[in-house]
């Protein structure tokens, strides 16, 4: 179904969309975006990577007040990348609008910077539930004027502990509004909170599972101490040009990182114990694809915004079925295909039916291996200390380099633009001449300090 096929949408919606290639609907989009239109609440349990962010956001942006600048929706994610991603989407969906305004409220950045934005005023605010709770206590939002909520992944935000703060919050918005849930599963928590926030919901639910069609899934079993090598025999038979690694302890993450390293594959770990800062970068380089291998504890399991993850592989076995749902959810999305491959060791056998059901037993000794494949990037990231707040858009950096460095467009790769950076991958062949032109050049008549990721 297409969207053009949705009578109460407007042609400029329309004619964004297609340019941002949203043409056929998802399912939870089809299902959602009429009821949500329609201003009932709503109830959707939808696997990750099936478009909800456009199915909550399209009704959301349309019900918009341009004009008056407070509040008027609330969206809340249990992490800040998820938080940033949507709003991220939130503002191309928007393009069509003028003076749309959407602020991101999560941990790891300077609380003066978000209330700075809160002043200048606030048509939609996405948030994470910690962040949300400090702005509240410190009379720094006002949610009073709040006509919709959302809870985006509300299942993740109860296992994260947030049923409390999830709660005071909502009770700073008015009682008469439009509430749309939003959860991957759907655990007596969640069946609770929706009692407790909805009213008379319409319940849409899409298979949750992810099909063999769409993911190729197996399972190979491997010995105590093989972990590394089995990964790199993997990689060596898939050769992906993007892999995600997940396993399920911060020390396995570094440790397998620095064997892959030694290994001679371009590699980075994510977990806990990273700055936001490194959080932000390690996944930045991933999407970029600086660093085409990616290992990760389950805190980058949801919230991932990343096109085209080829391979995904459970280095370690998750405890459930619902974290290894998620983790595989990274691959073939929006209906391309992909491949996961967990690995599990003789007395976790029994253990396996239960979390991977549709994976297929395979052994690792009849893989066709490649030896001389190593899995590297041809791309350099480079910084600029400068970002939104420094009006800075893609174009004026793409202008810079095409026209006064004289980079030809087909070795810069992706430009991500931040408040107070900017980041621009380049193919390694020009990265030196893309690092001393932007030291000498001028970016919108002013002078940026740059370096290398």
């Amino acid at each position: 179904m297409r969207f053009n096929h949705i009578e109460k949408l407007p042609q400029e919606l329309i004619a964004n969309l297609d340019s941002l290639e949203y043409r056929e609907m998802t399912e939870i989009q089809a299902e959602s975006i009429p009821v949500a239109l329609e201003g009932r609440d709503l109830i959707a349990q939808a696997k990750t990577g099936s478009g909800k962010t456009a199915a909550f956001g399209i009704p959301t942006i349309m019900g918009i007040n341009s004009k008056w600048f407070a509040p008027q929706v609330l969206i809340m994610t249990p992490t800040r990348e998820l938080g940033d991603q949507v709003t991220k989407e939130l503002r191309k969906l928007a393009r069509y609008r003028e003076n749309i305004k959407i602020v991101t409220l999560c941990g790891g950045v300077p609380m003066k910077r978000q209330i700075a934005s809160l002043e200048m005023g606030a048509h939609i605010v996405v948030g994470t539930p910690g962040r949300l709770q400090d702005h509240l206590s410190r009379e720094t939002l006002d949610l009073s004027k709040v006509s919709t909520l959302i809870l985006d992944e509300a299942d993740r935000m109860l296992d994260m502990g947030f049923l409390d703060e999830i709660k005071r919050i909502i009770s700073h918005i008015p009682a008469k509004r439009q509430t749309l849930l939003f959860s991957a599963t759907f655990p007596p928590k969640i069946e609770s909170l929706s009692k407790h926030v909805l009213k008379d919901p319409v319940t849409i639910k899409i298979e949750s599972t992810h099909t063999s069609q769409v993911i190729e899934q197996r399972a190979y079993l491997m010995e105590r101490g093989q972990k590394a090598q089995a990964v790199i025999d993997i990689i060596q038979s898939q050769k992906p040009r993007s892999v995600l690694i997940f396993v399920n302890m911060k020390l396995t993450s570094e440790e397998l990182a620095d064997e892959l390293y030694d290994a001679g594959f371009a590699v980075q770990a994510l977990n806990g114990d990273l700055e936001q800062r490194e959080r932000n970068e390690a996944l930045l380089m991933f999407a970029n694809t600086t660093v085409p291998i990616l290992i990760a504890t389950d805190v980058a399991s949801r919230g991932l915004d990343v096109k085209d993850i080829e391979l995904v592989i459970n280095a370690d076995l998750p405890h459930d079925p619902e974290i290894y749902t998620h983790r595989i959810g990274r691959t073939g999305r929006a209906g391309s295909r992909g491949v996961a491959i967990t690995l599990y060791t003789q007395n976790q056998a029994e253990k396996l039916p239960s979390i991977a059901p549709s994976a297929e037993l395979s052994k690792l000794d009849k893989l066709d291996i490649d030896k001389k494949f190593v899995l590297f990037s041809d791309m350099v990231t480079l910084c600029i200390d400068g970002g939104k707040r420094s009006k800075l858009r893609a174009g004026d950096i793409l202008g810079t380099l095409c026209k006064d460095i004289g980079i030809d467009a087909k070795d810069i790769g992706k430009i991500d633009i931040f408040d107070y950076q900017s980041y621009i991958a380049v193919q390694k062949s020009v990265a030196n001449r893309v690092f001393d032109g932007l030291k000498k050049s001028r970016i919108k008549k002013r002078n940026f300090r740059v370096w290398r990721m």
